[in-house]
């Protein structure tokens, strides 16, 4: 393994913007792989071609097919997994929750709401901008640009534990752990519903959808999407939703949200999955209202990365971590303890 990829499966968690070109009002119709082989001068007809196929290209924030012809004043931008090799990350003074620290590496308890790295409209105030401020020359290697000391991300609106690498011997050692599976990680999930069997395993292939690639789903018939094997089982029975540990065999993007959406029990409240809505339980008002201010509590998926388990690259120590759910997470579960203890 010669590069780090934030992991493979990893790798296309967000879509960075290269190009947005606003075409001419003046514009004549023409193809859309010749307009922009005119203005893209390092880009062959293939790889533009490429691009459209796997949906990095849009016309006014759409999916476009191959022959779409440019309309004047179209804005065309283009979107890779890759961020620019120019991007400048800028440093920001913003306190980090730190775990554990060596001179070799660090791990992190990484709050909800914060972005991992810079991408498009989330430039600042990431943890690799606070990562640039606290620490000087984490390492970037090729596959790696932008992304100073990570080996591996979790979601926006997702809590929890990450590792970061301070040096290229540590960065690449957790990177070929990462990419052999060996890295032990359980996630604490709420999810919709109880499932039965109450443990069990989800192998099911996962990817981008072909509607929306923002979105990960199941490829059930294995014909596409990547192998994804997720470990599930039930901590906690509390009628209509069930507190589940997950361990990741494999950690491609949004898996666990994928996996239990699958097999019919999404994240409470993970908007991009359908958990934001009343899934399991009654249809009276004043449970309506409950599961609302639920949703009020904690206006994220309910997930969090709870442990972190890691041969050490340069000691060579089994390292392992645990970490609390934090305070949005323990309340809700609270209010659905006691909705089940006096309803």
């Amino acid at each position: 393994m010669n590069q780090v990829d934030l992991t493979p499966e990893e790798q296309d968690d967000e879509l960075f913007e290269h190009h947005r070109i606003v075409a001419d009002g003046k514009q004549g119709l023409i193809r859309i792989d010749k307009f922009l082989m005119a203005r893209l001068p390092n880009a062959s007809r293939t790889k533009i071609q490429d691009a459209i196929h796997d949906g990095f290209v849009k016309v006014n924030e759409k999916s476009i097919k191959p022959n779409y012809k440019i309309h004047p004043e179209d804005v065309v931008t283009i979107s890779l997994p890759e961020p620019p090799r120019d991007t400048e990350v800028l440093p920001e003074n913003i306190p980090l929750n730190i775990v554990f620290e060596d001179k070799h590496l660090l791990v992190i308890n990484k709050p909800a709401g914060m972005v991992v790295h810079p991408a498009y409209q989330n430039w600042s105030g990431t943890l690799v901008n606070a990562l640039t401020y606290h620490f000087q020359n984490l390492p970037e290697m090729p596959g790696n640009n932008g992304r100073p000391g990570l080996v591996h991300r979790i979601d926006k609106d997702t809590s929890g534990l990450l590792v970061i690498a301070k040096d290229e011997v540590t960065l690449t050692g957790l990177a070929k752990q990462f990419f052999d599976h060996t890295i032990q990680r359980t996630y604490w999930a709420l999810t919709w519903g109880i499932p039965e069997p109450e443990a069990g395993t989800i192998n099911i292939n996962v990817g981008r959808s072909l509607k929306d690639r923002r979105v990960t789903v199941a490829f059930p018939e294995g014909d596409m999407g990547r192998h994804a094997i997720t470990h599930y089982k039930m901590l906690q029975d509390l009628r209509y939703v069930a507190l589940v540990e997950c361990k990741l065999e494999t950690g491609r993007t949004h898996q666990i949200r994928a996996h239990m959406k699958y097999i019919g029990h999404p994240l409470f409240n993970d908007a991009m999955y359908g958990g934001n809505q009343v899934v399991k339980g009654t249809m009276f008002t004043k449970y309506k209202q409950f599961v609302d201010n639920c949703f009020s509590i904690i206006p994220r998926q309910a997930l969090h990365a709870k442990t972190l388990g890691f041969i050490h690259p340069v000691t060579k120590q089994h390292m392992q971590f645990d970490s609390e759910i934090p305070e949005d997470f323990k309340a809700v579960i609270e209010k659905w303890e006691n909705y089940v203890k006096y309803n």
